[in-house]
């Protein structure tokens, strides 16, 4: 099997859901690796094999108001429970303002699904960064944040994405994809917008010019076949509009989360065979990034041998891993570039949409 799926590798085949299925059940780690980084260095250009990209970004979780209620989620608090937070334009502000003089080009946004910050607000606070900071590039707001500001201004999808483009949105992060398995989704996200949704948003953020990322959250409750089938969707949808850039596997934390004790756990062999499978099936996506935040910095570092090409970045002020129990909320430049030299590769800084903004010299 191992073989097969190597030599359709080298052909530029496409991997078949079954293949990749298959994959997941072999415990044989290291032979999917290297069919990873195989996948990866035959997508990169003669000369970047080595290279593995990073930025300087920073989140902002404007609220963690949230009426919608996920099972895996540490981070949501309803209106008027104690620790809930909405900021205001000047607080936001002045988090951005920090993490732009840490040096960050870039600034990630998400909140929770607050009826007192949508749309207005948001538009709002985009144009108060673009102002003072004029520099920074915002990715912000995930399918189902977009999804929730629609409903309220009972406006198109593509209404409420060109408001926050003419706000200053300049691209979108993946969230919300957690496992699109209808079956899964039911049990622990029922609140929020079913797959095709999800697809649907992200195929409309193309349209209008955004470039986006996708994500899919393991540990939930899915099986094998679930993550699979969530990539070949994916994967279908790229070939639709082509806007996808990057796709990060994500792994649930469960620290004061419902549903912990629940689910099993993902294991390391889990979270690498996730990183090498989809660099193996999704043969229309640049990139593969390694979340160091819920891998931890060890297997963050131990994945770019199974085919990640991105370690994300800086990340100051991340709140919403943190608040289920991961220990780091941000790198230093210096240690990010550290983690990948001692990997055995090259570090490139980059912009949020991939333009390259340093090679590292040896």
């Amino acid at each position: 099997m191992f073989s097969q799926v190597k030599q359709k590798i080298l052909n530029k085949e496409r991997i078949a859901f079954e293949e990749g299925v298959t994959l997941y059940k072999s415990n044989d780690l290291l032979a999917i690796g290297s069919l990873g980084r195989l996948a990866r260095d035959l997508k990169t250009k003669q000369g970047q094999e080595k290279w593995i990209y990073w930025n300087r970004n920073m989140h902002l979780n404007p609220t963690n108001v949230c009426i919608a209620r996920c099972e895996f989620c540490a981070f949501a608090k309803l209106p008027n429970e104690k620790g809930a937070w909405t900021y205001t334009i000047d607080e936001a502000l002045e988090k951005v303002r920090k993490g732009a003089e840490g040096g960050a080009n870039e600034v990630h946004i998400v909140g929770g699904l607050n009826p007192k910050a949508a749309l207005p607000y948001y538009t709002e606070l985009l144009k108060a960064i673009k102002n003072k900071f004029p520099a920074l590039h915002i990715k912000g707001f995930t399918a189902v944040e977009i999804d929730f500001f629609s409903k309220l201004k009972k406006i198109s999808h593509e209404e409420t994405l060109k408001q926050l483009i003419d706000a200053g949105l300049d691209s979108m992060p993946g969230g919300g994809a957690e496992i699109f398995s209808k079956s899964v989704r039911n049990e622990t996200c029922p609140d929020k917008i079913p797959a095709s949704k999800w697809l649907e948003i992200h195929g409309i953020a193309h349209k209008v010019g955004l470039k986006t990322n996708a994500t899919m959250l393991c540990g939930i409750g899915e099986n094998v076949e679930d993550r699979v089938d969530h990539m070949v969707q994916l994967r279908e949808q790229q070939d639709k509009t082509n806007g996808f850039q990057t796709f990060i596997p994500l792994s649930c934390h469960y620290e004061d989360t419902e549903i912990a004790g629940k689910v099993e756990p993902l294991t390391a062999f889990d979270q690498l065979k996730n990183i090498a499978i989809s660099r193996i099936m999704l043969d229309n996506f640049d990139h593969i990034k390694a979340y160091w935040i819920q891998l931890g910095v060890g297997l963050a570092q131990v994945s770019l041998n199974f085919g990640a090409d991105d370690l994300d970045g800086t990340v100051q002020e991340e709140n919403i891993t943190h608040a289920a129990g991961a220990e780091k909320r941000g790198l230093g430049k210096d240690f990010i570039q550290t983690l990948i030299e001692d990997a055995g590769y090259t570090p490139v800084e980059r912009d949020t949409v991939y333009n390259v903004l340093a090679v590292a010299k040896h």
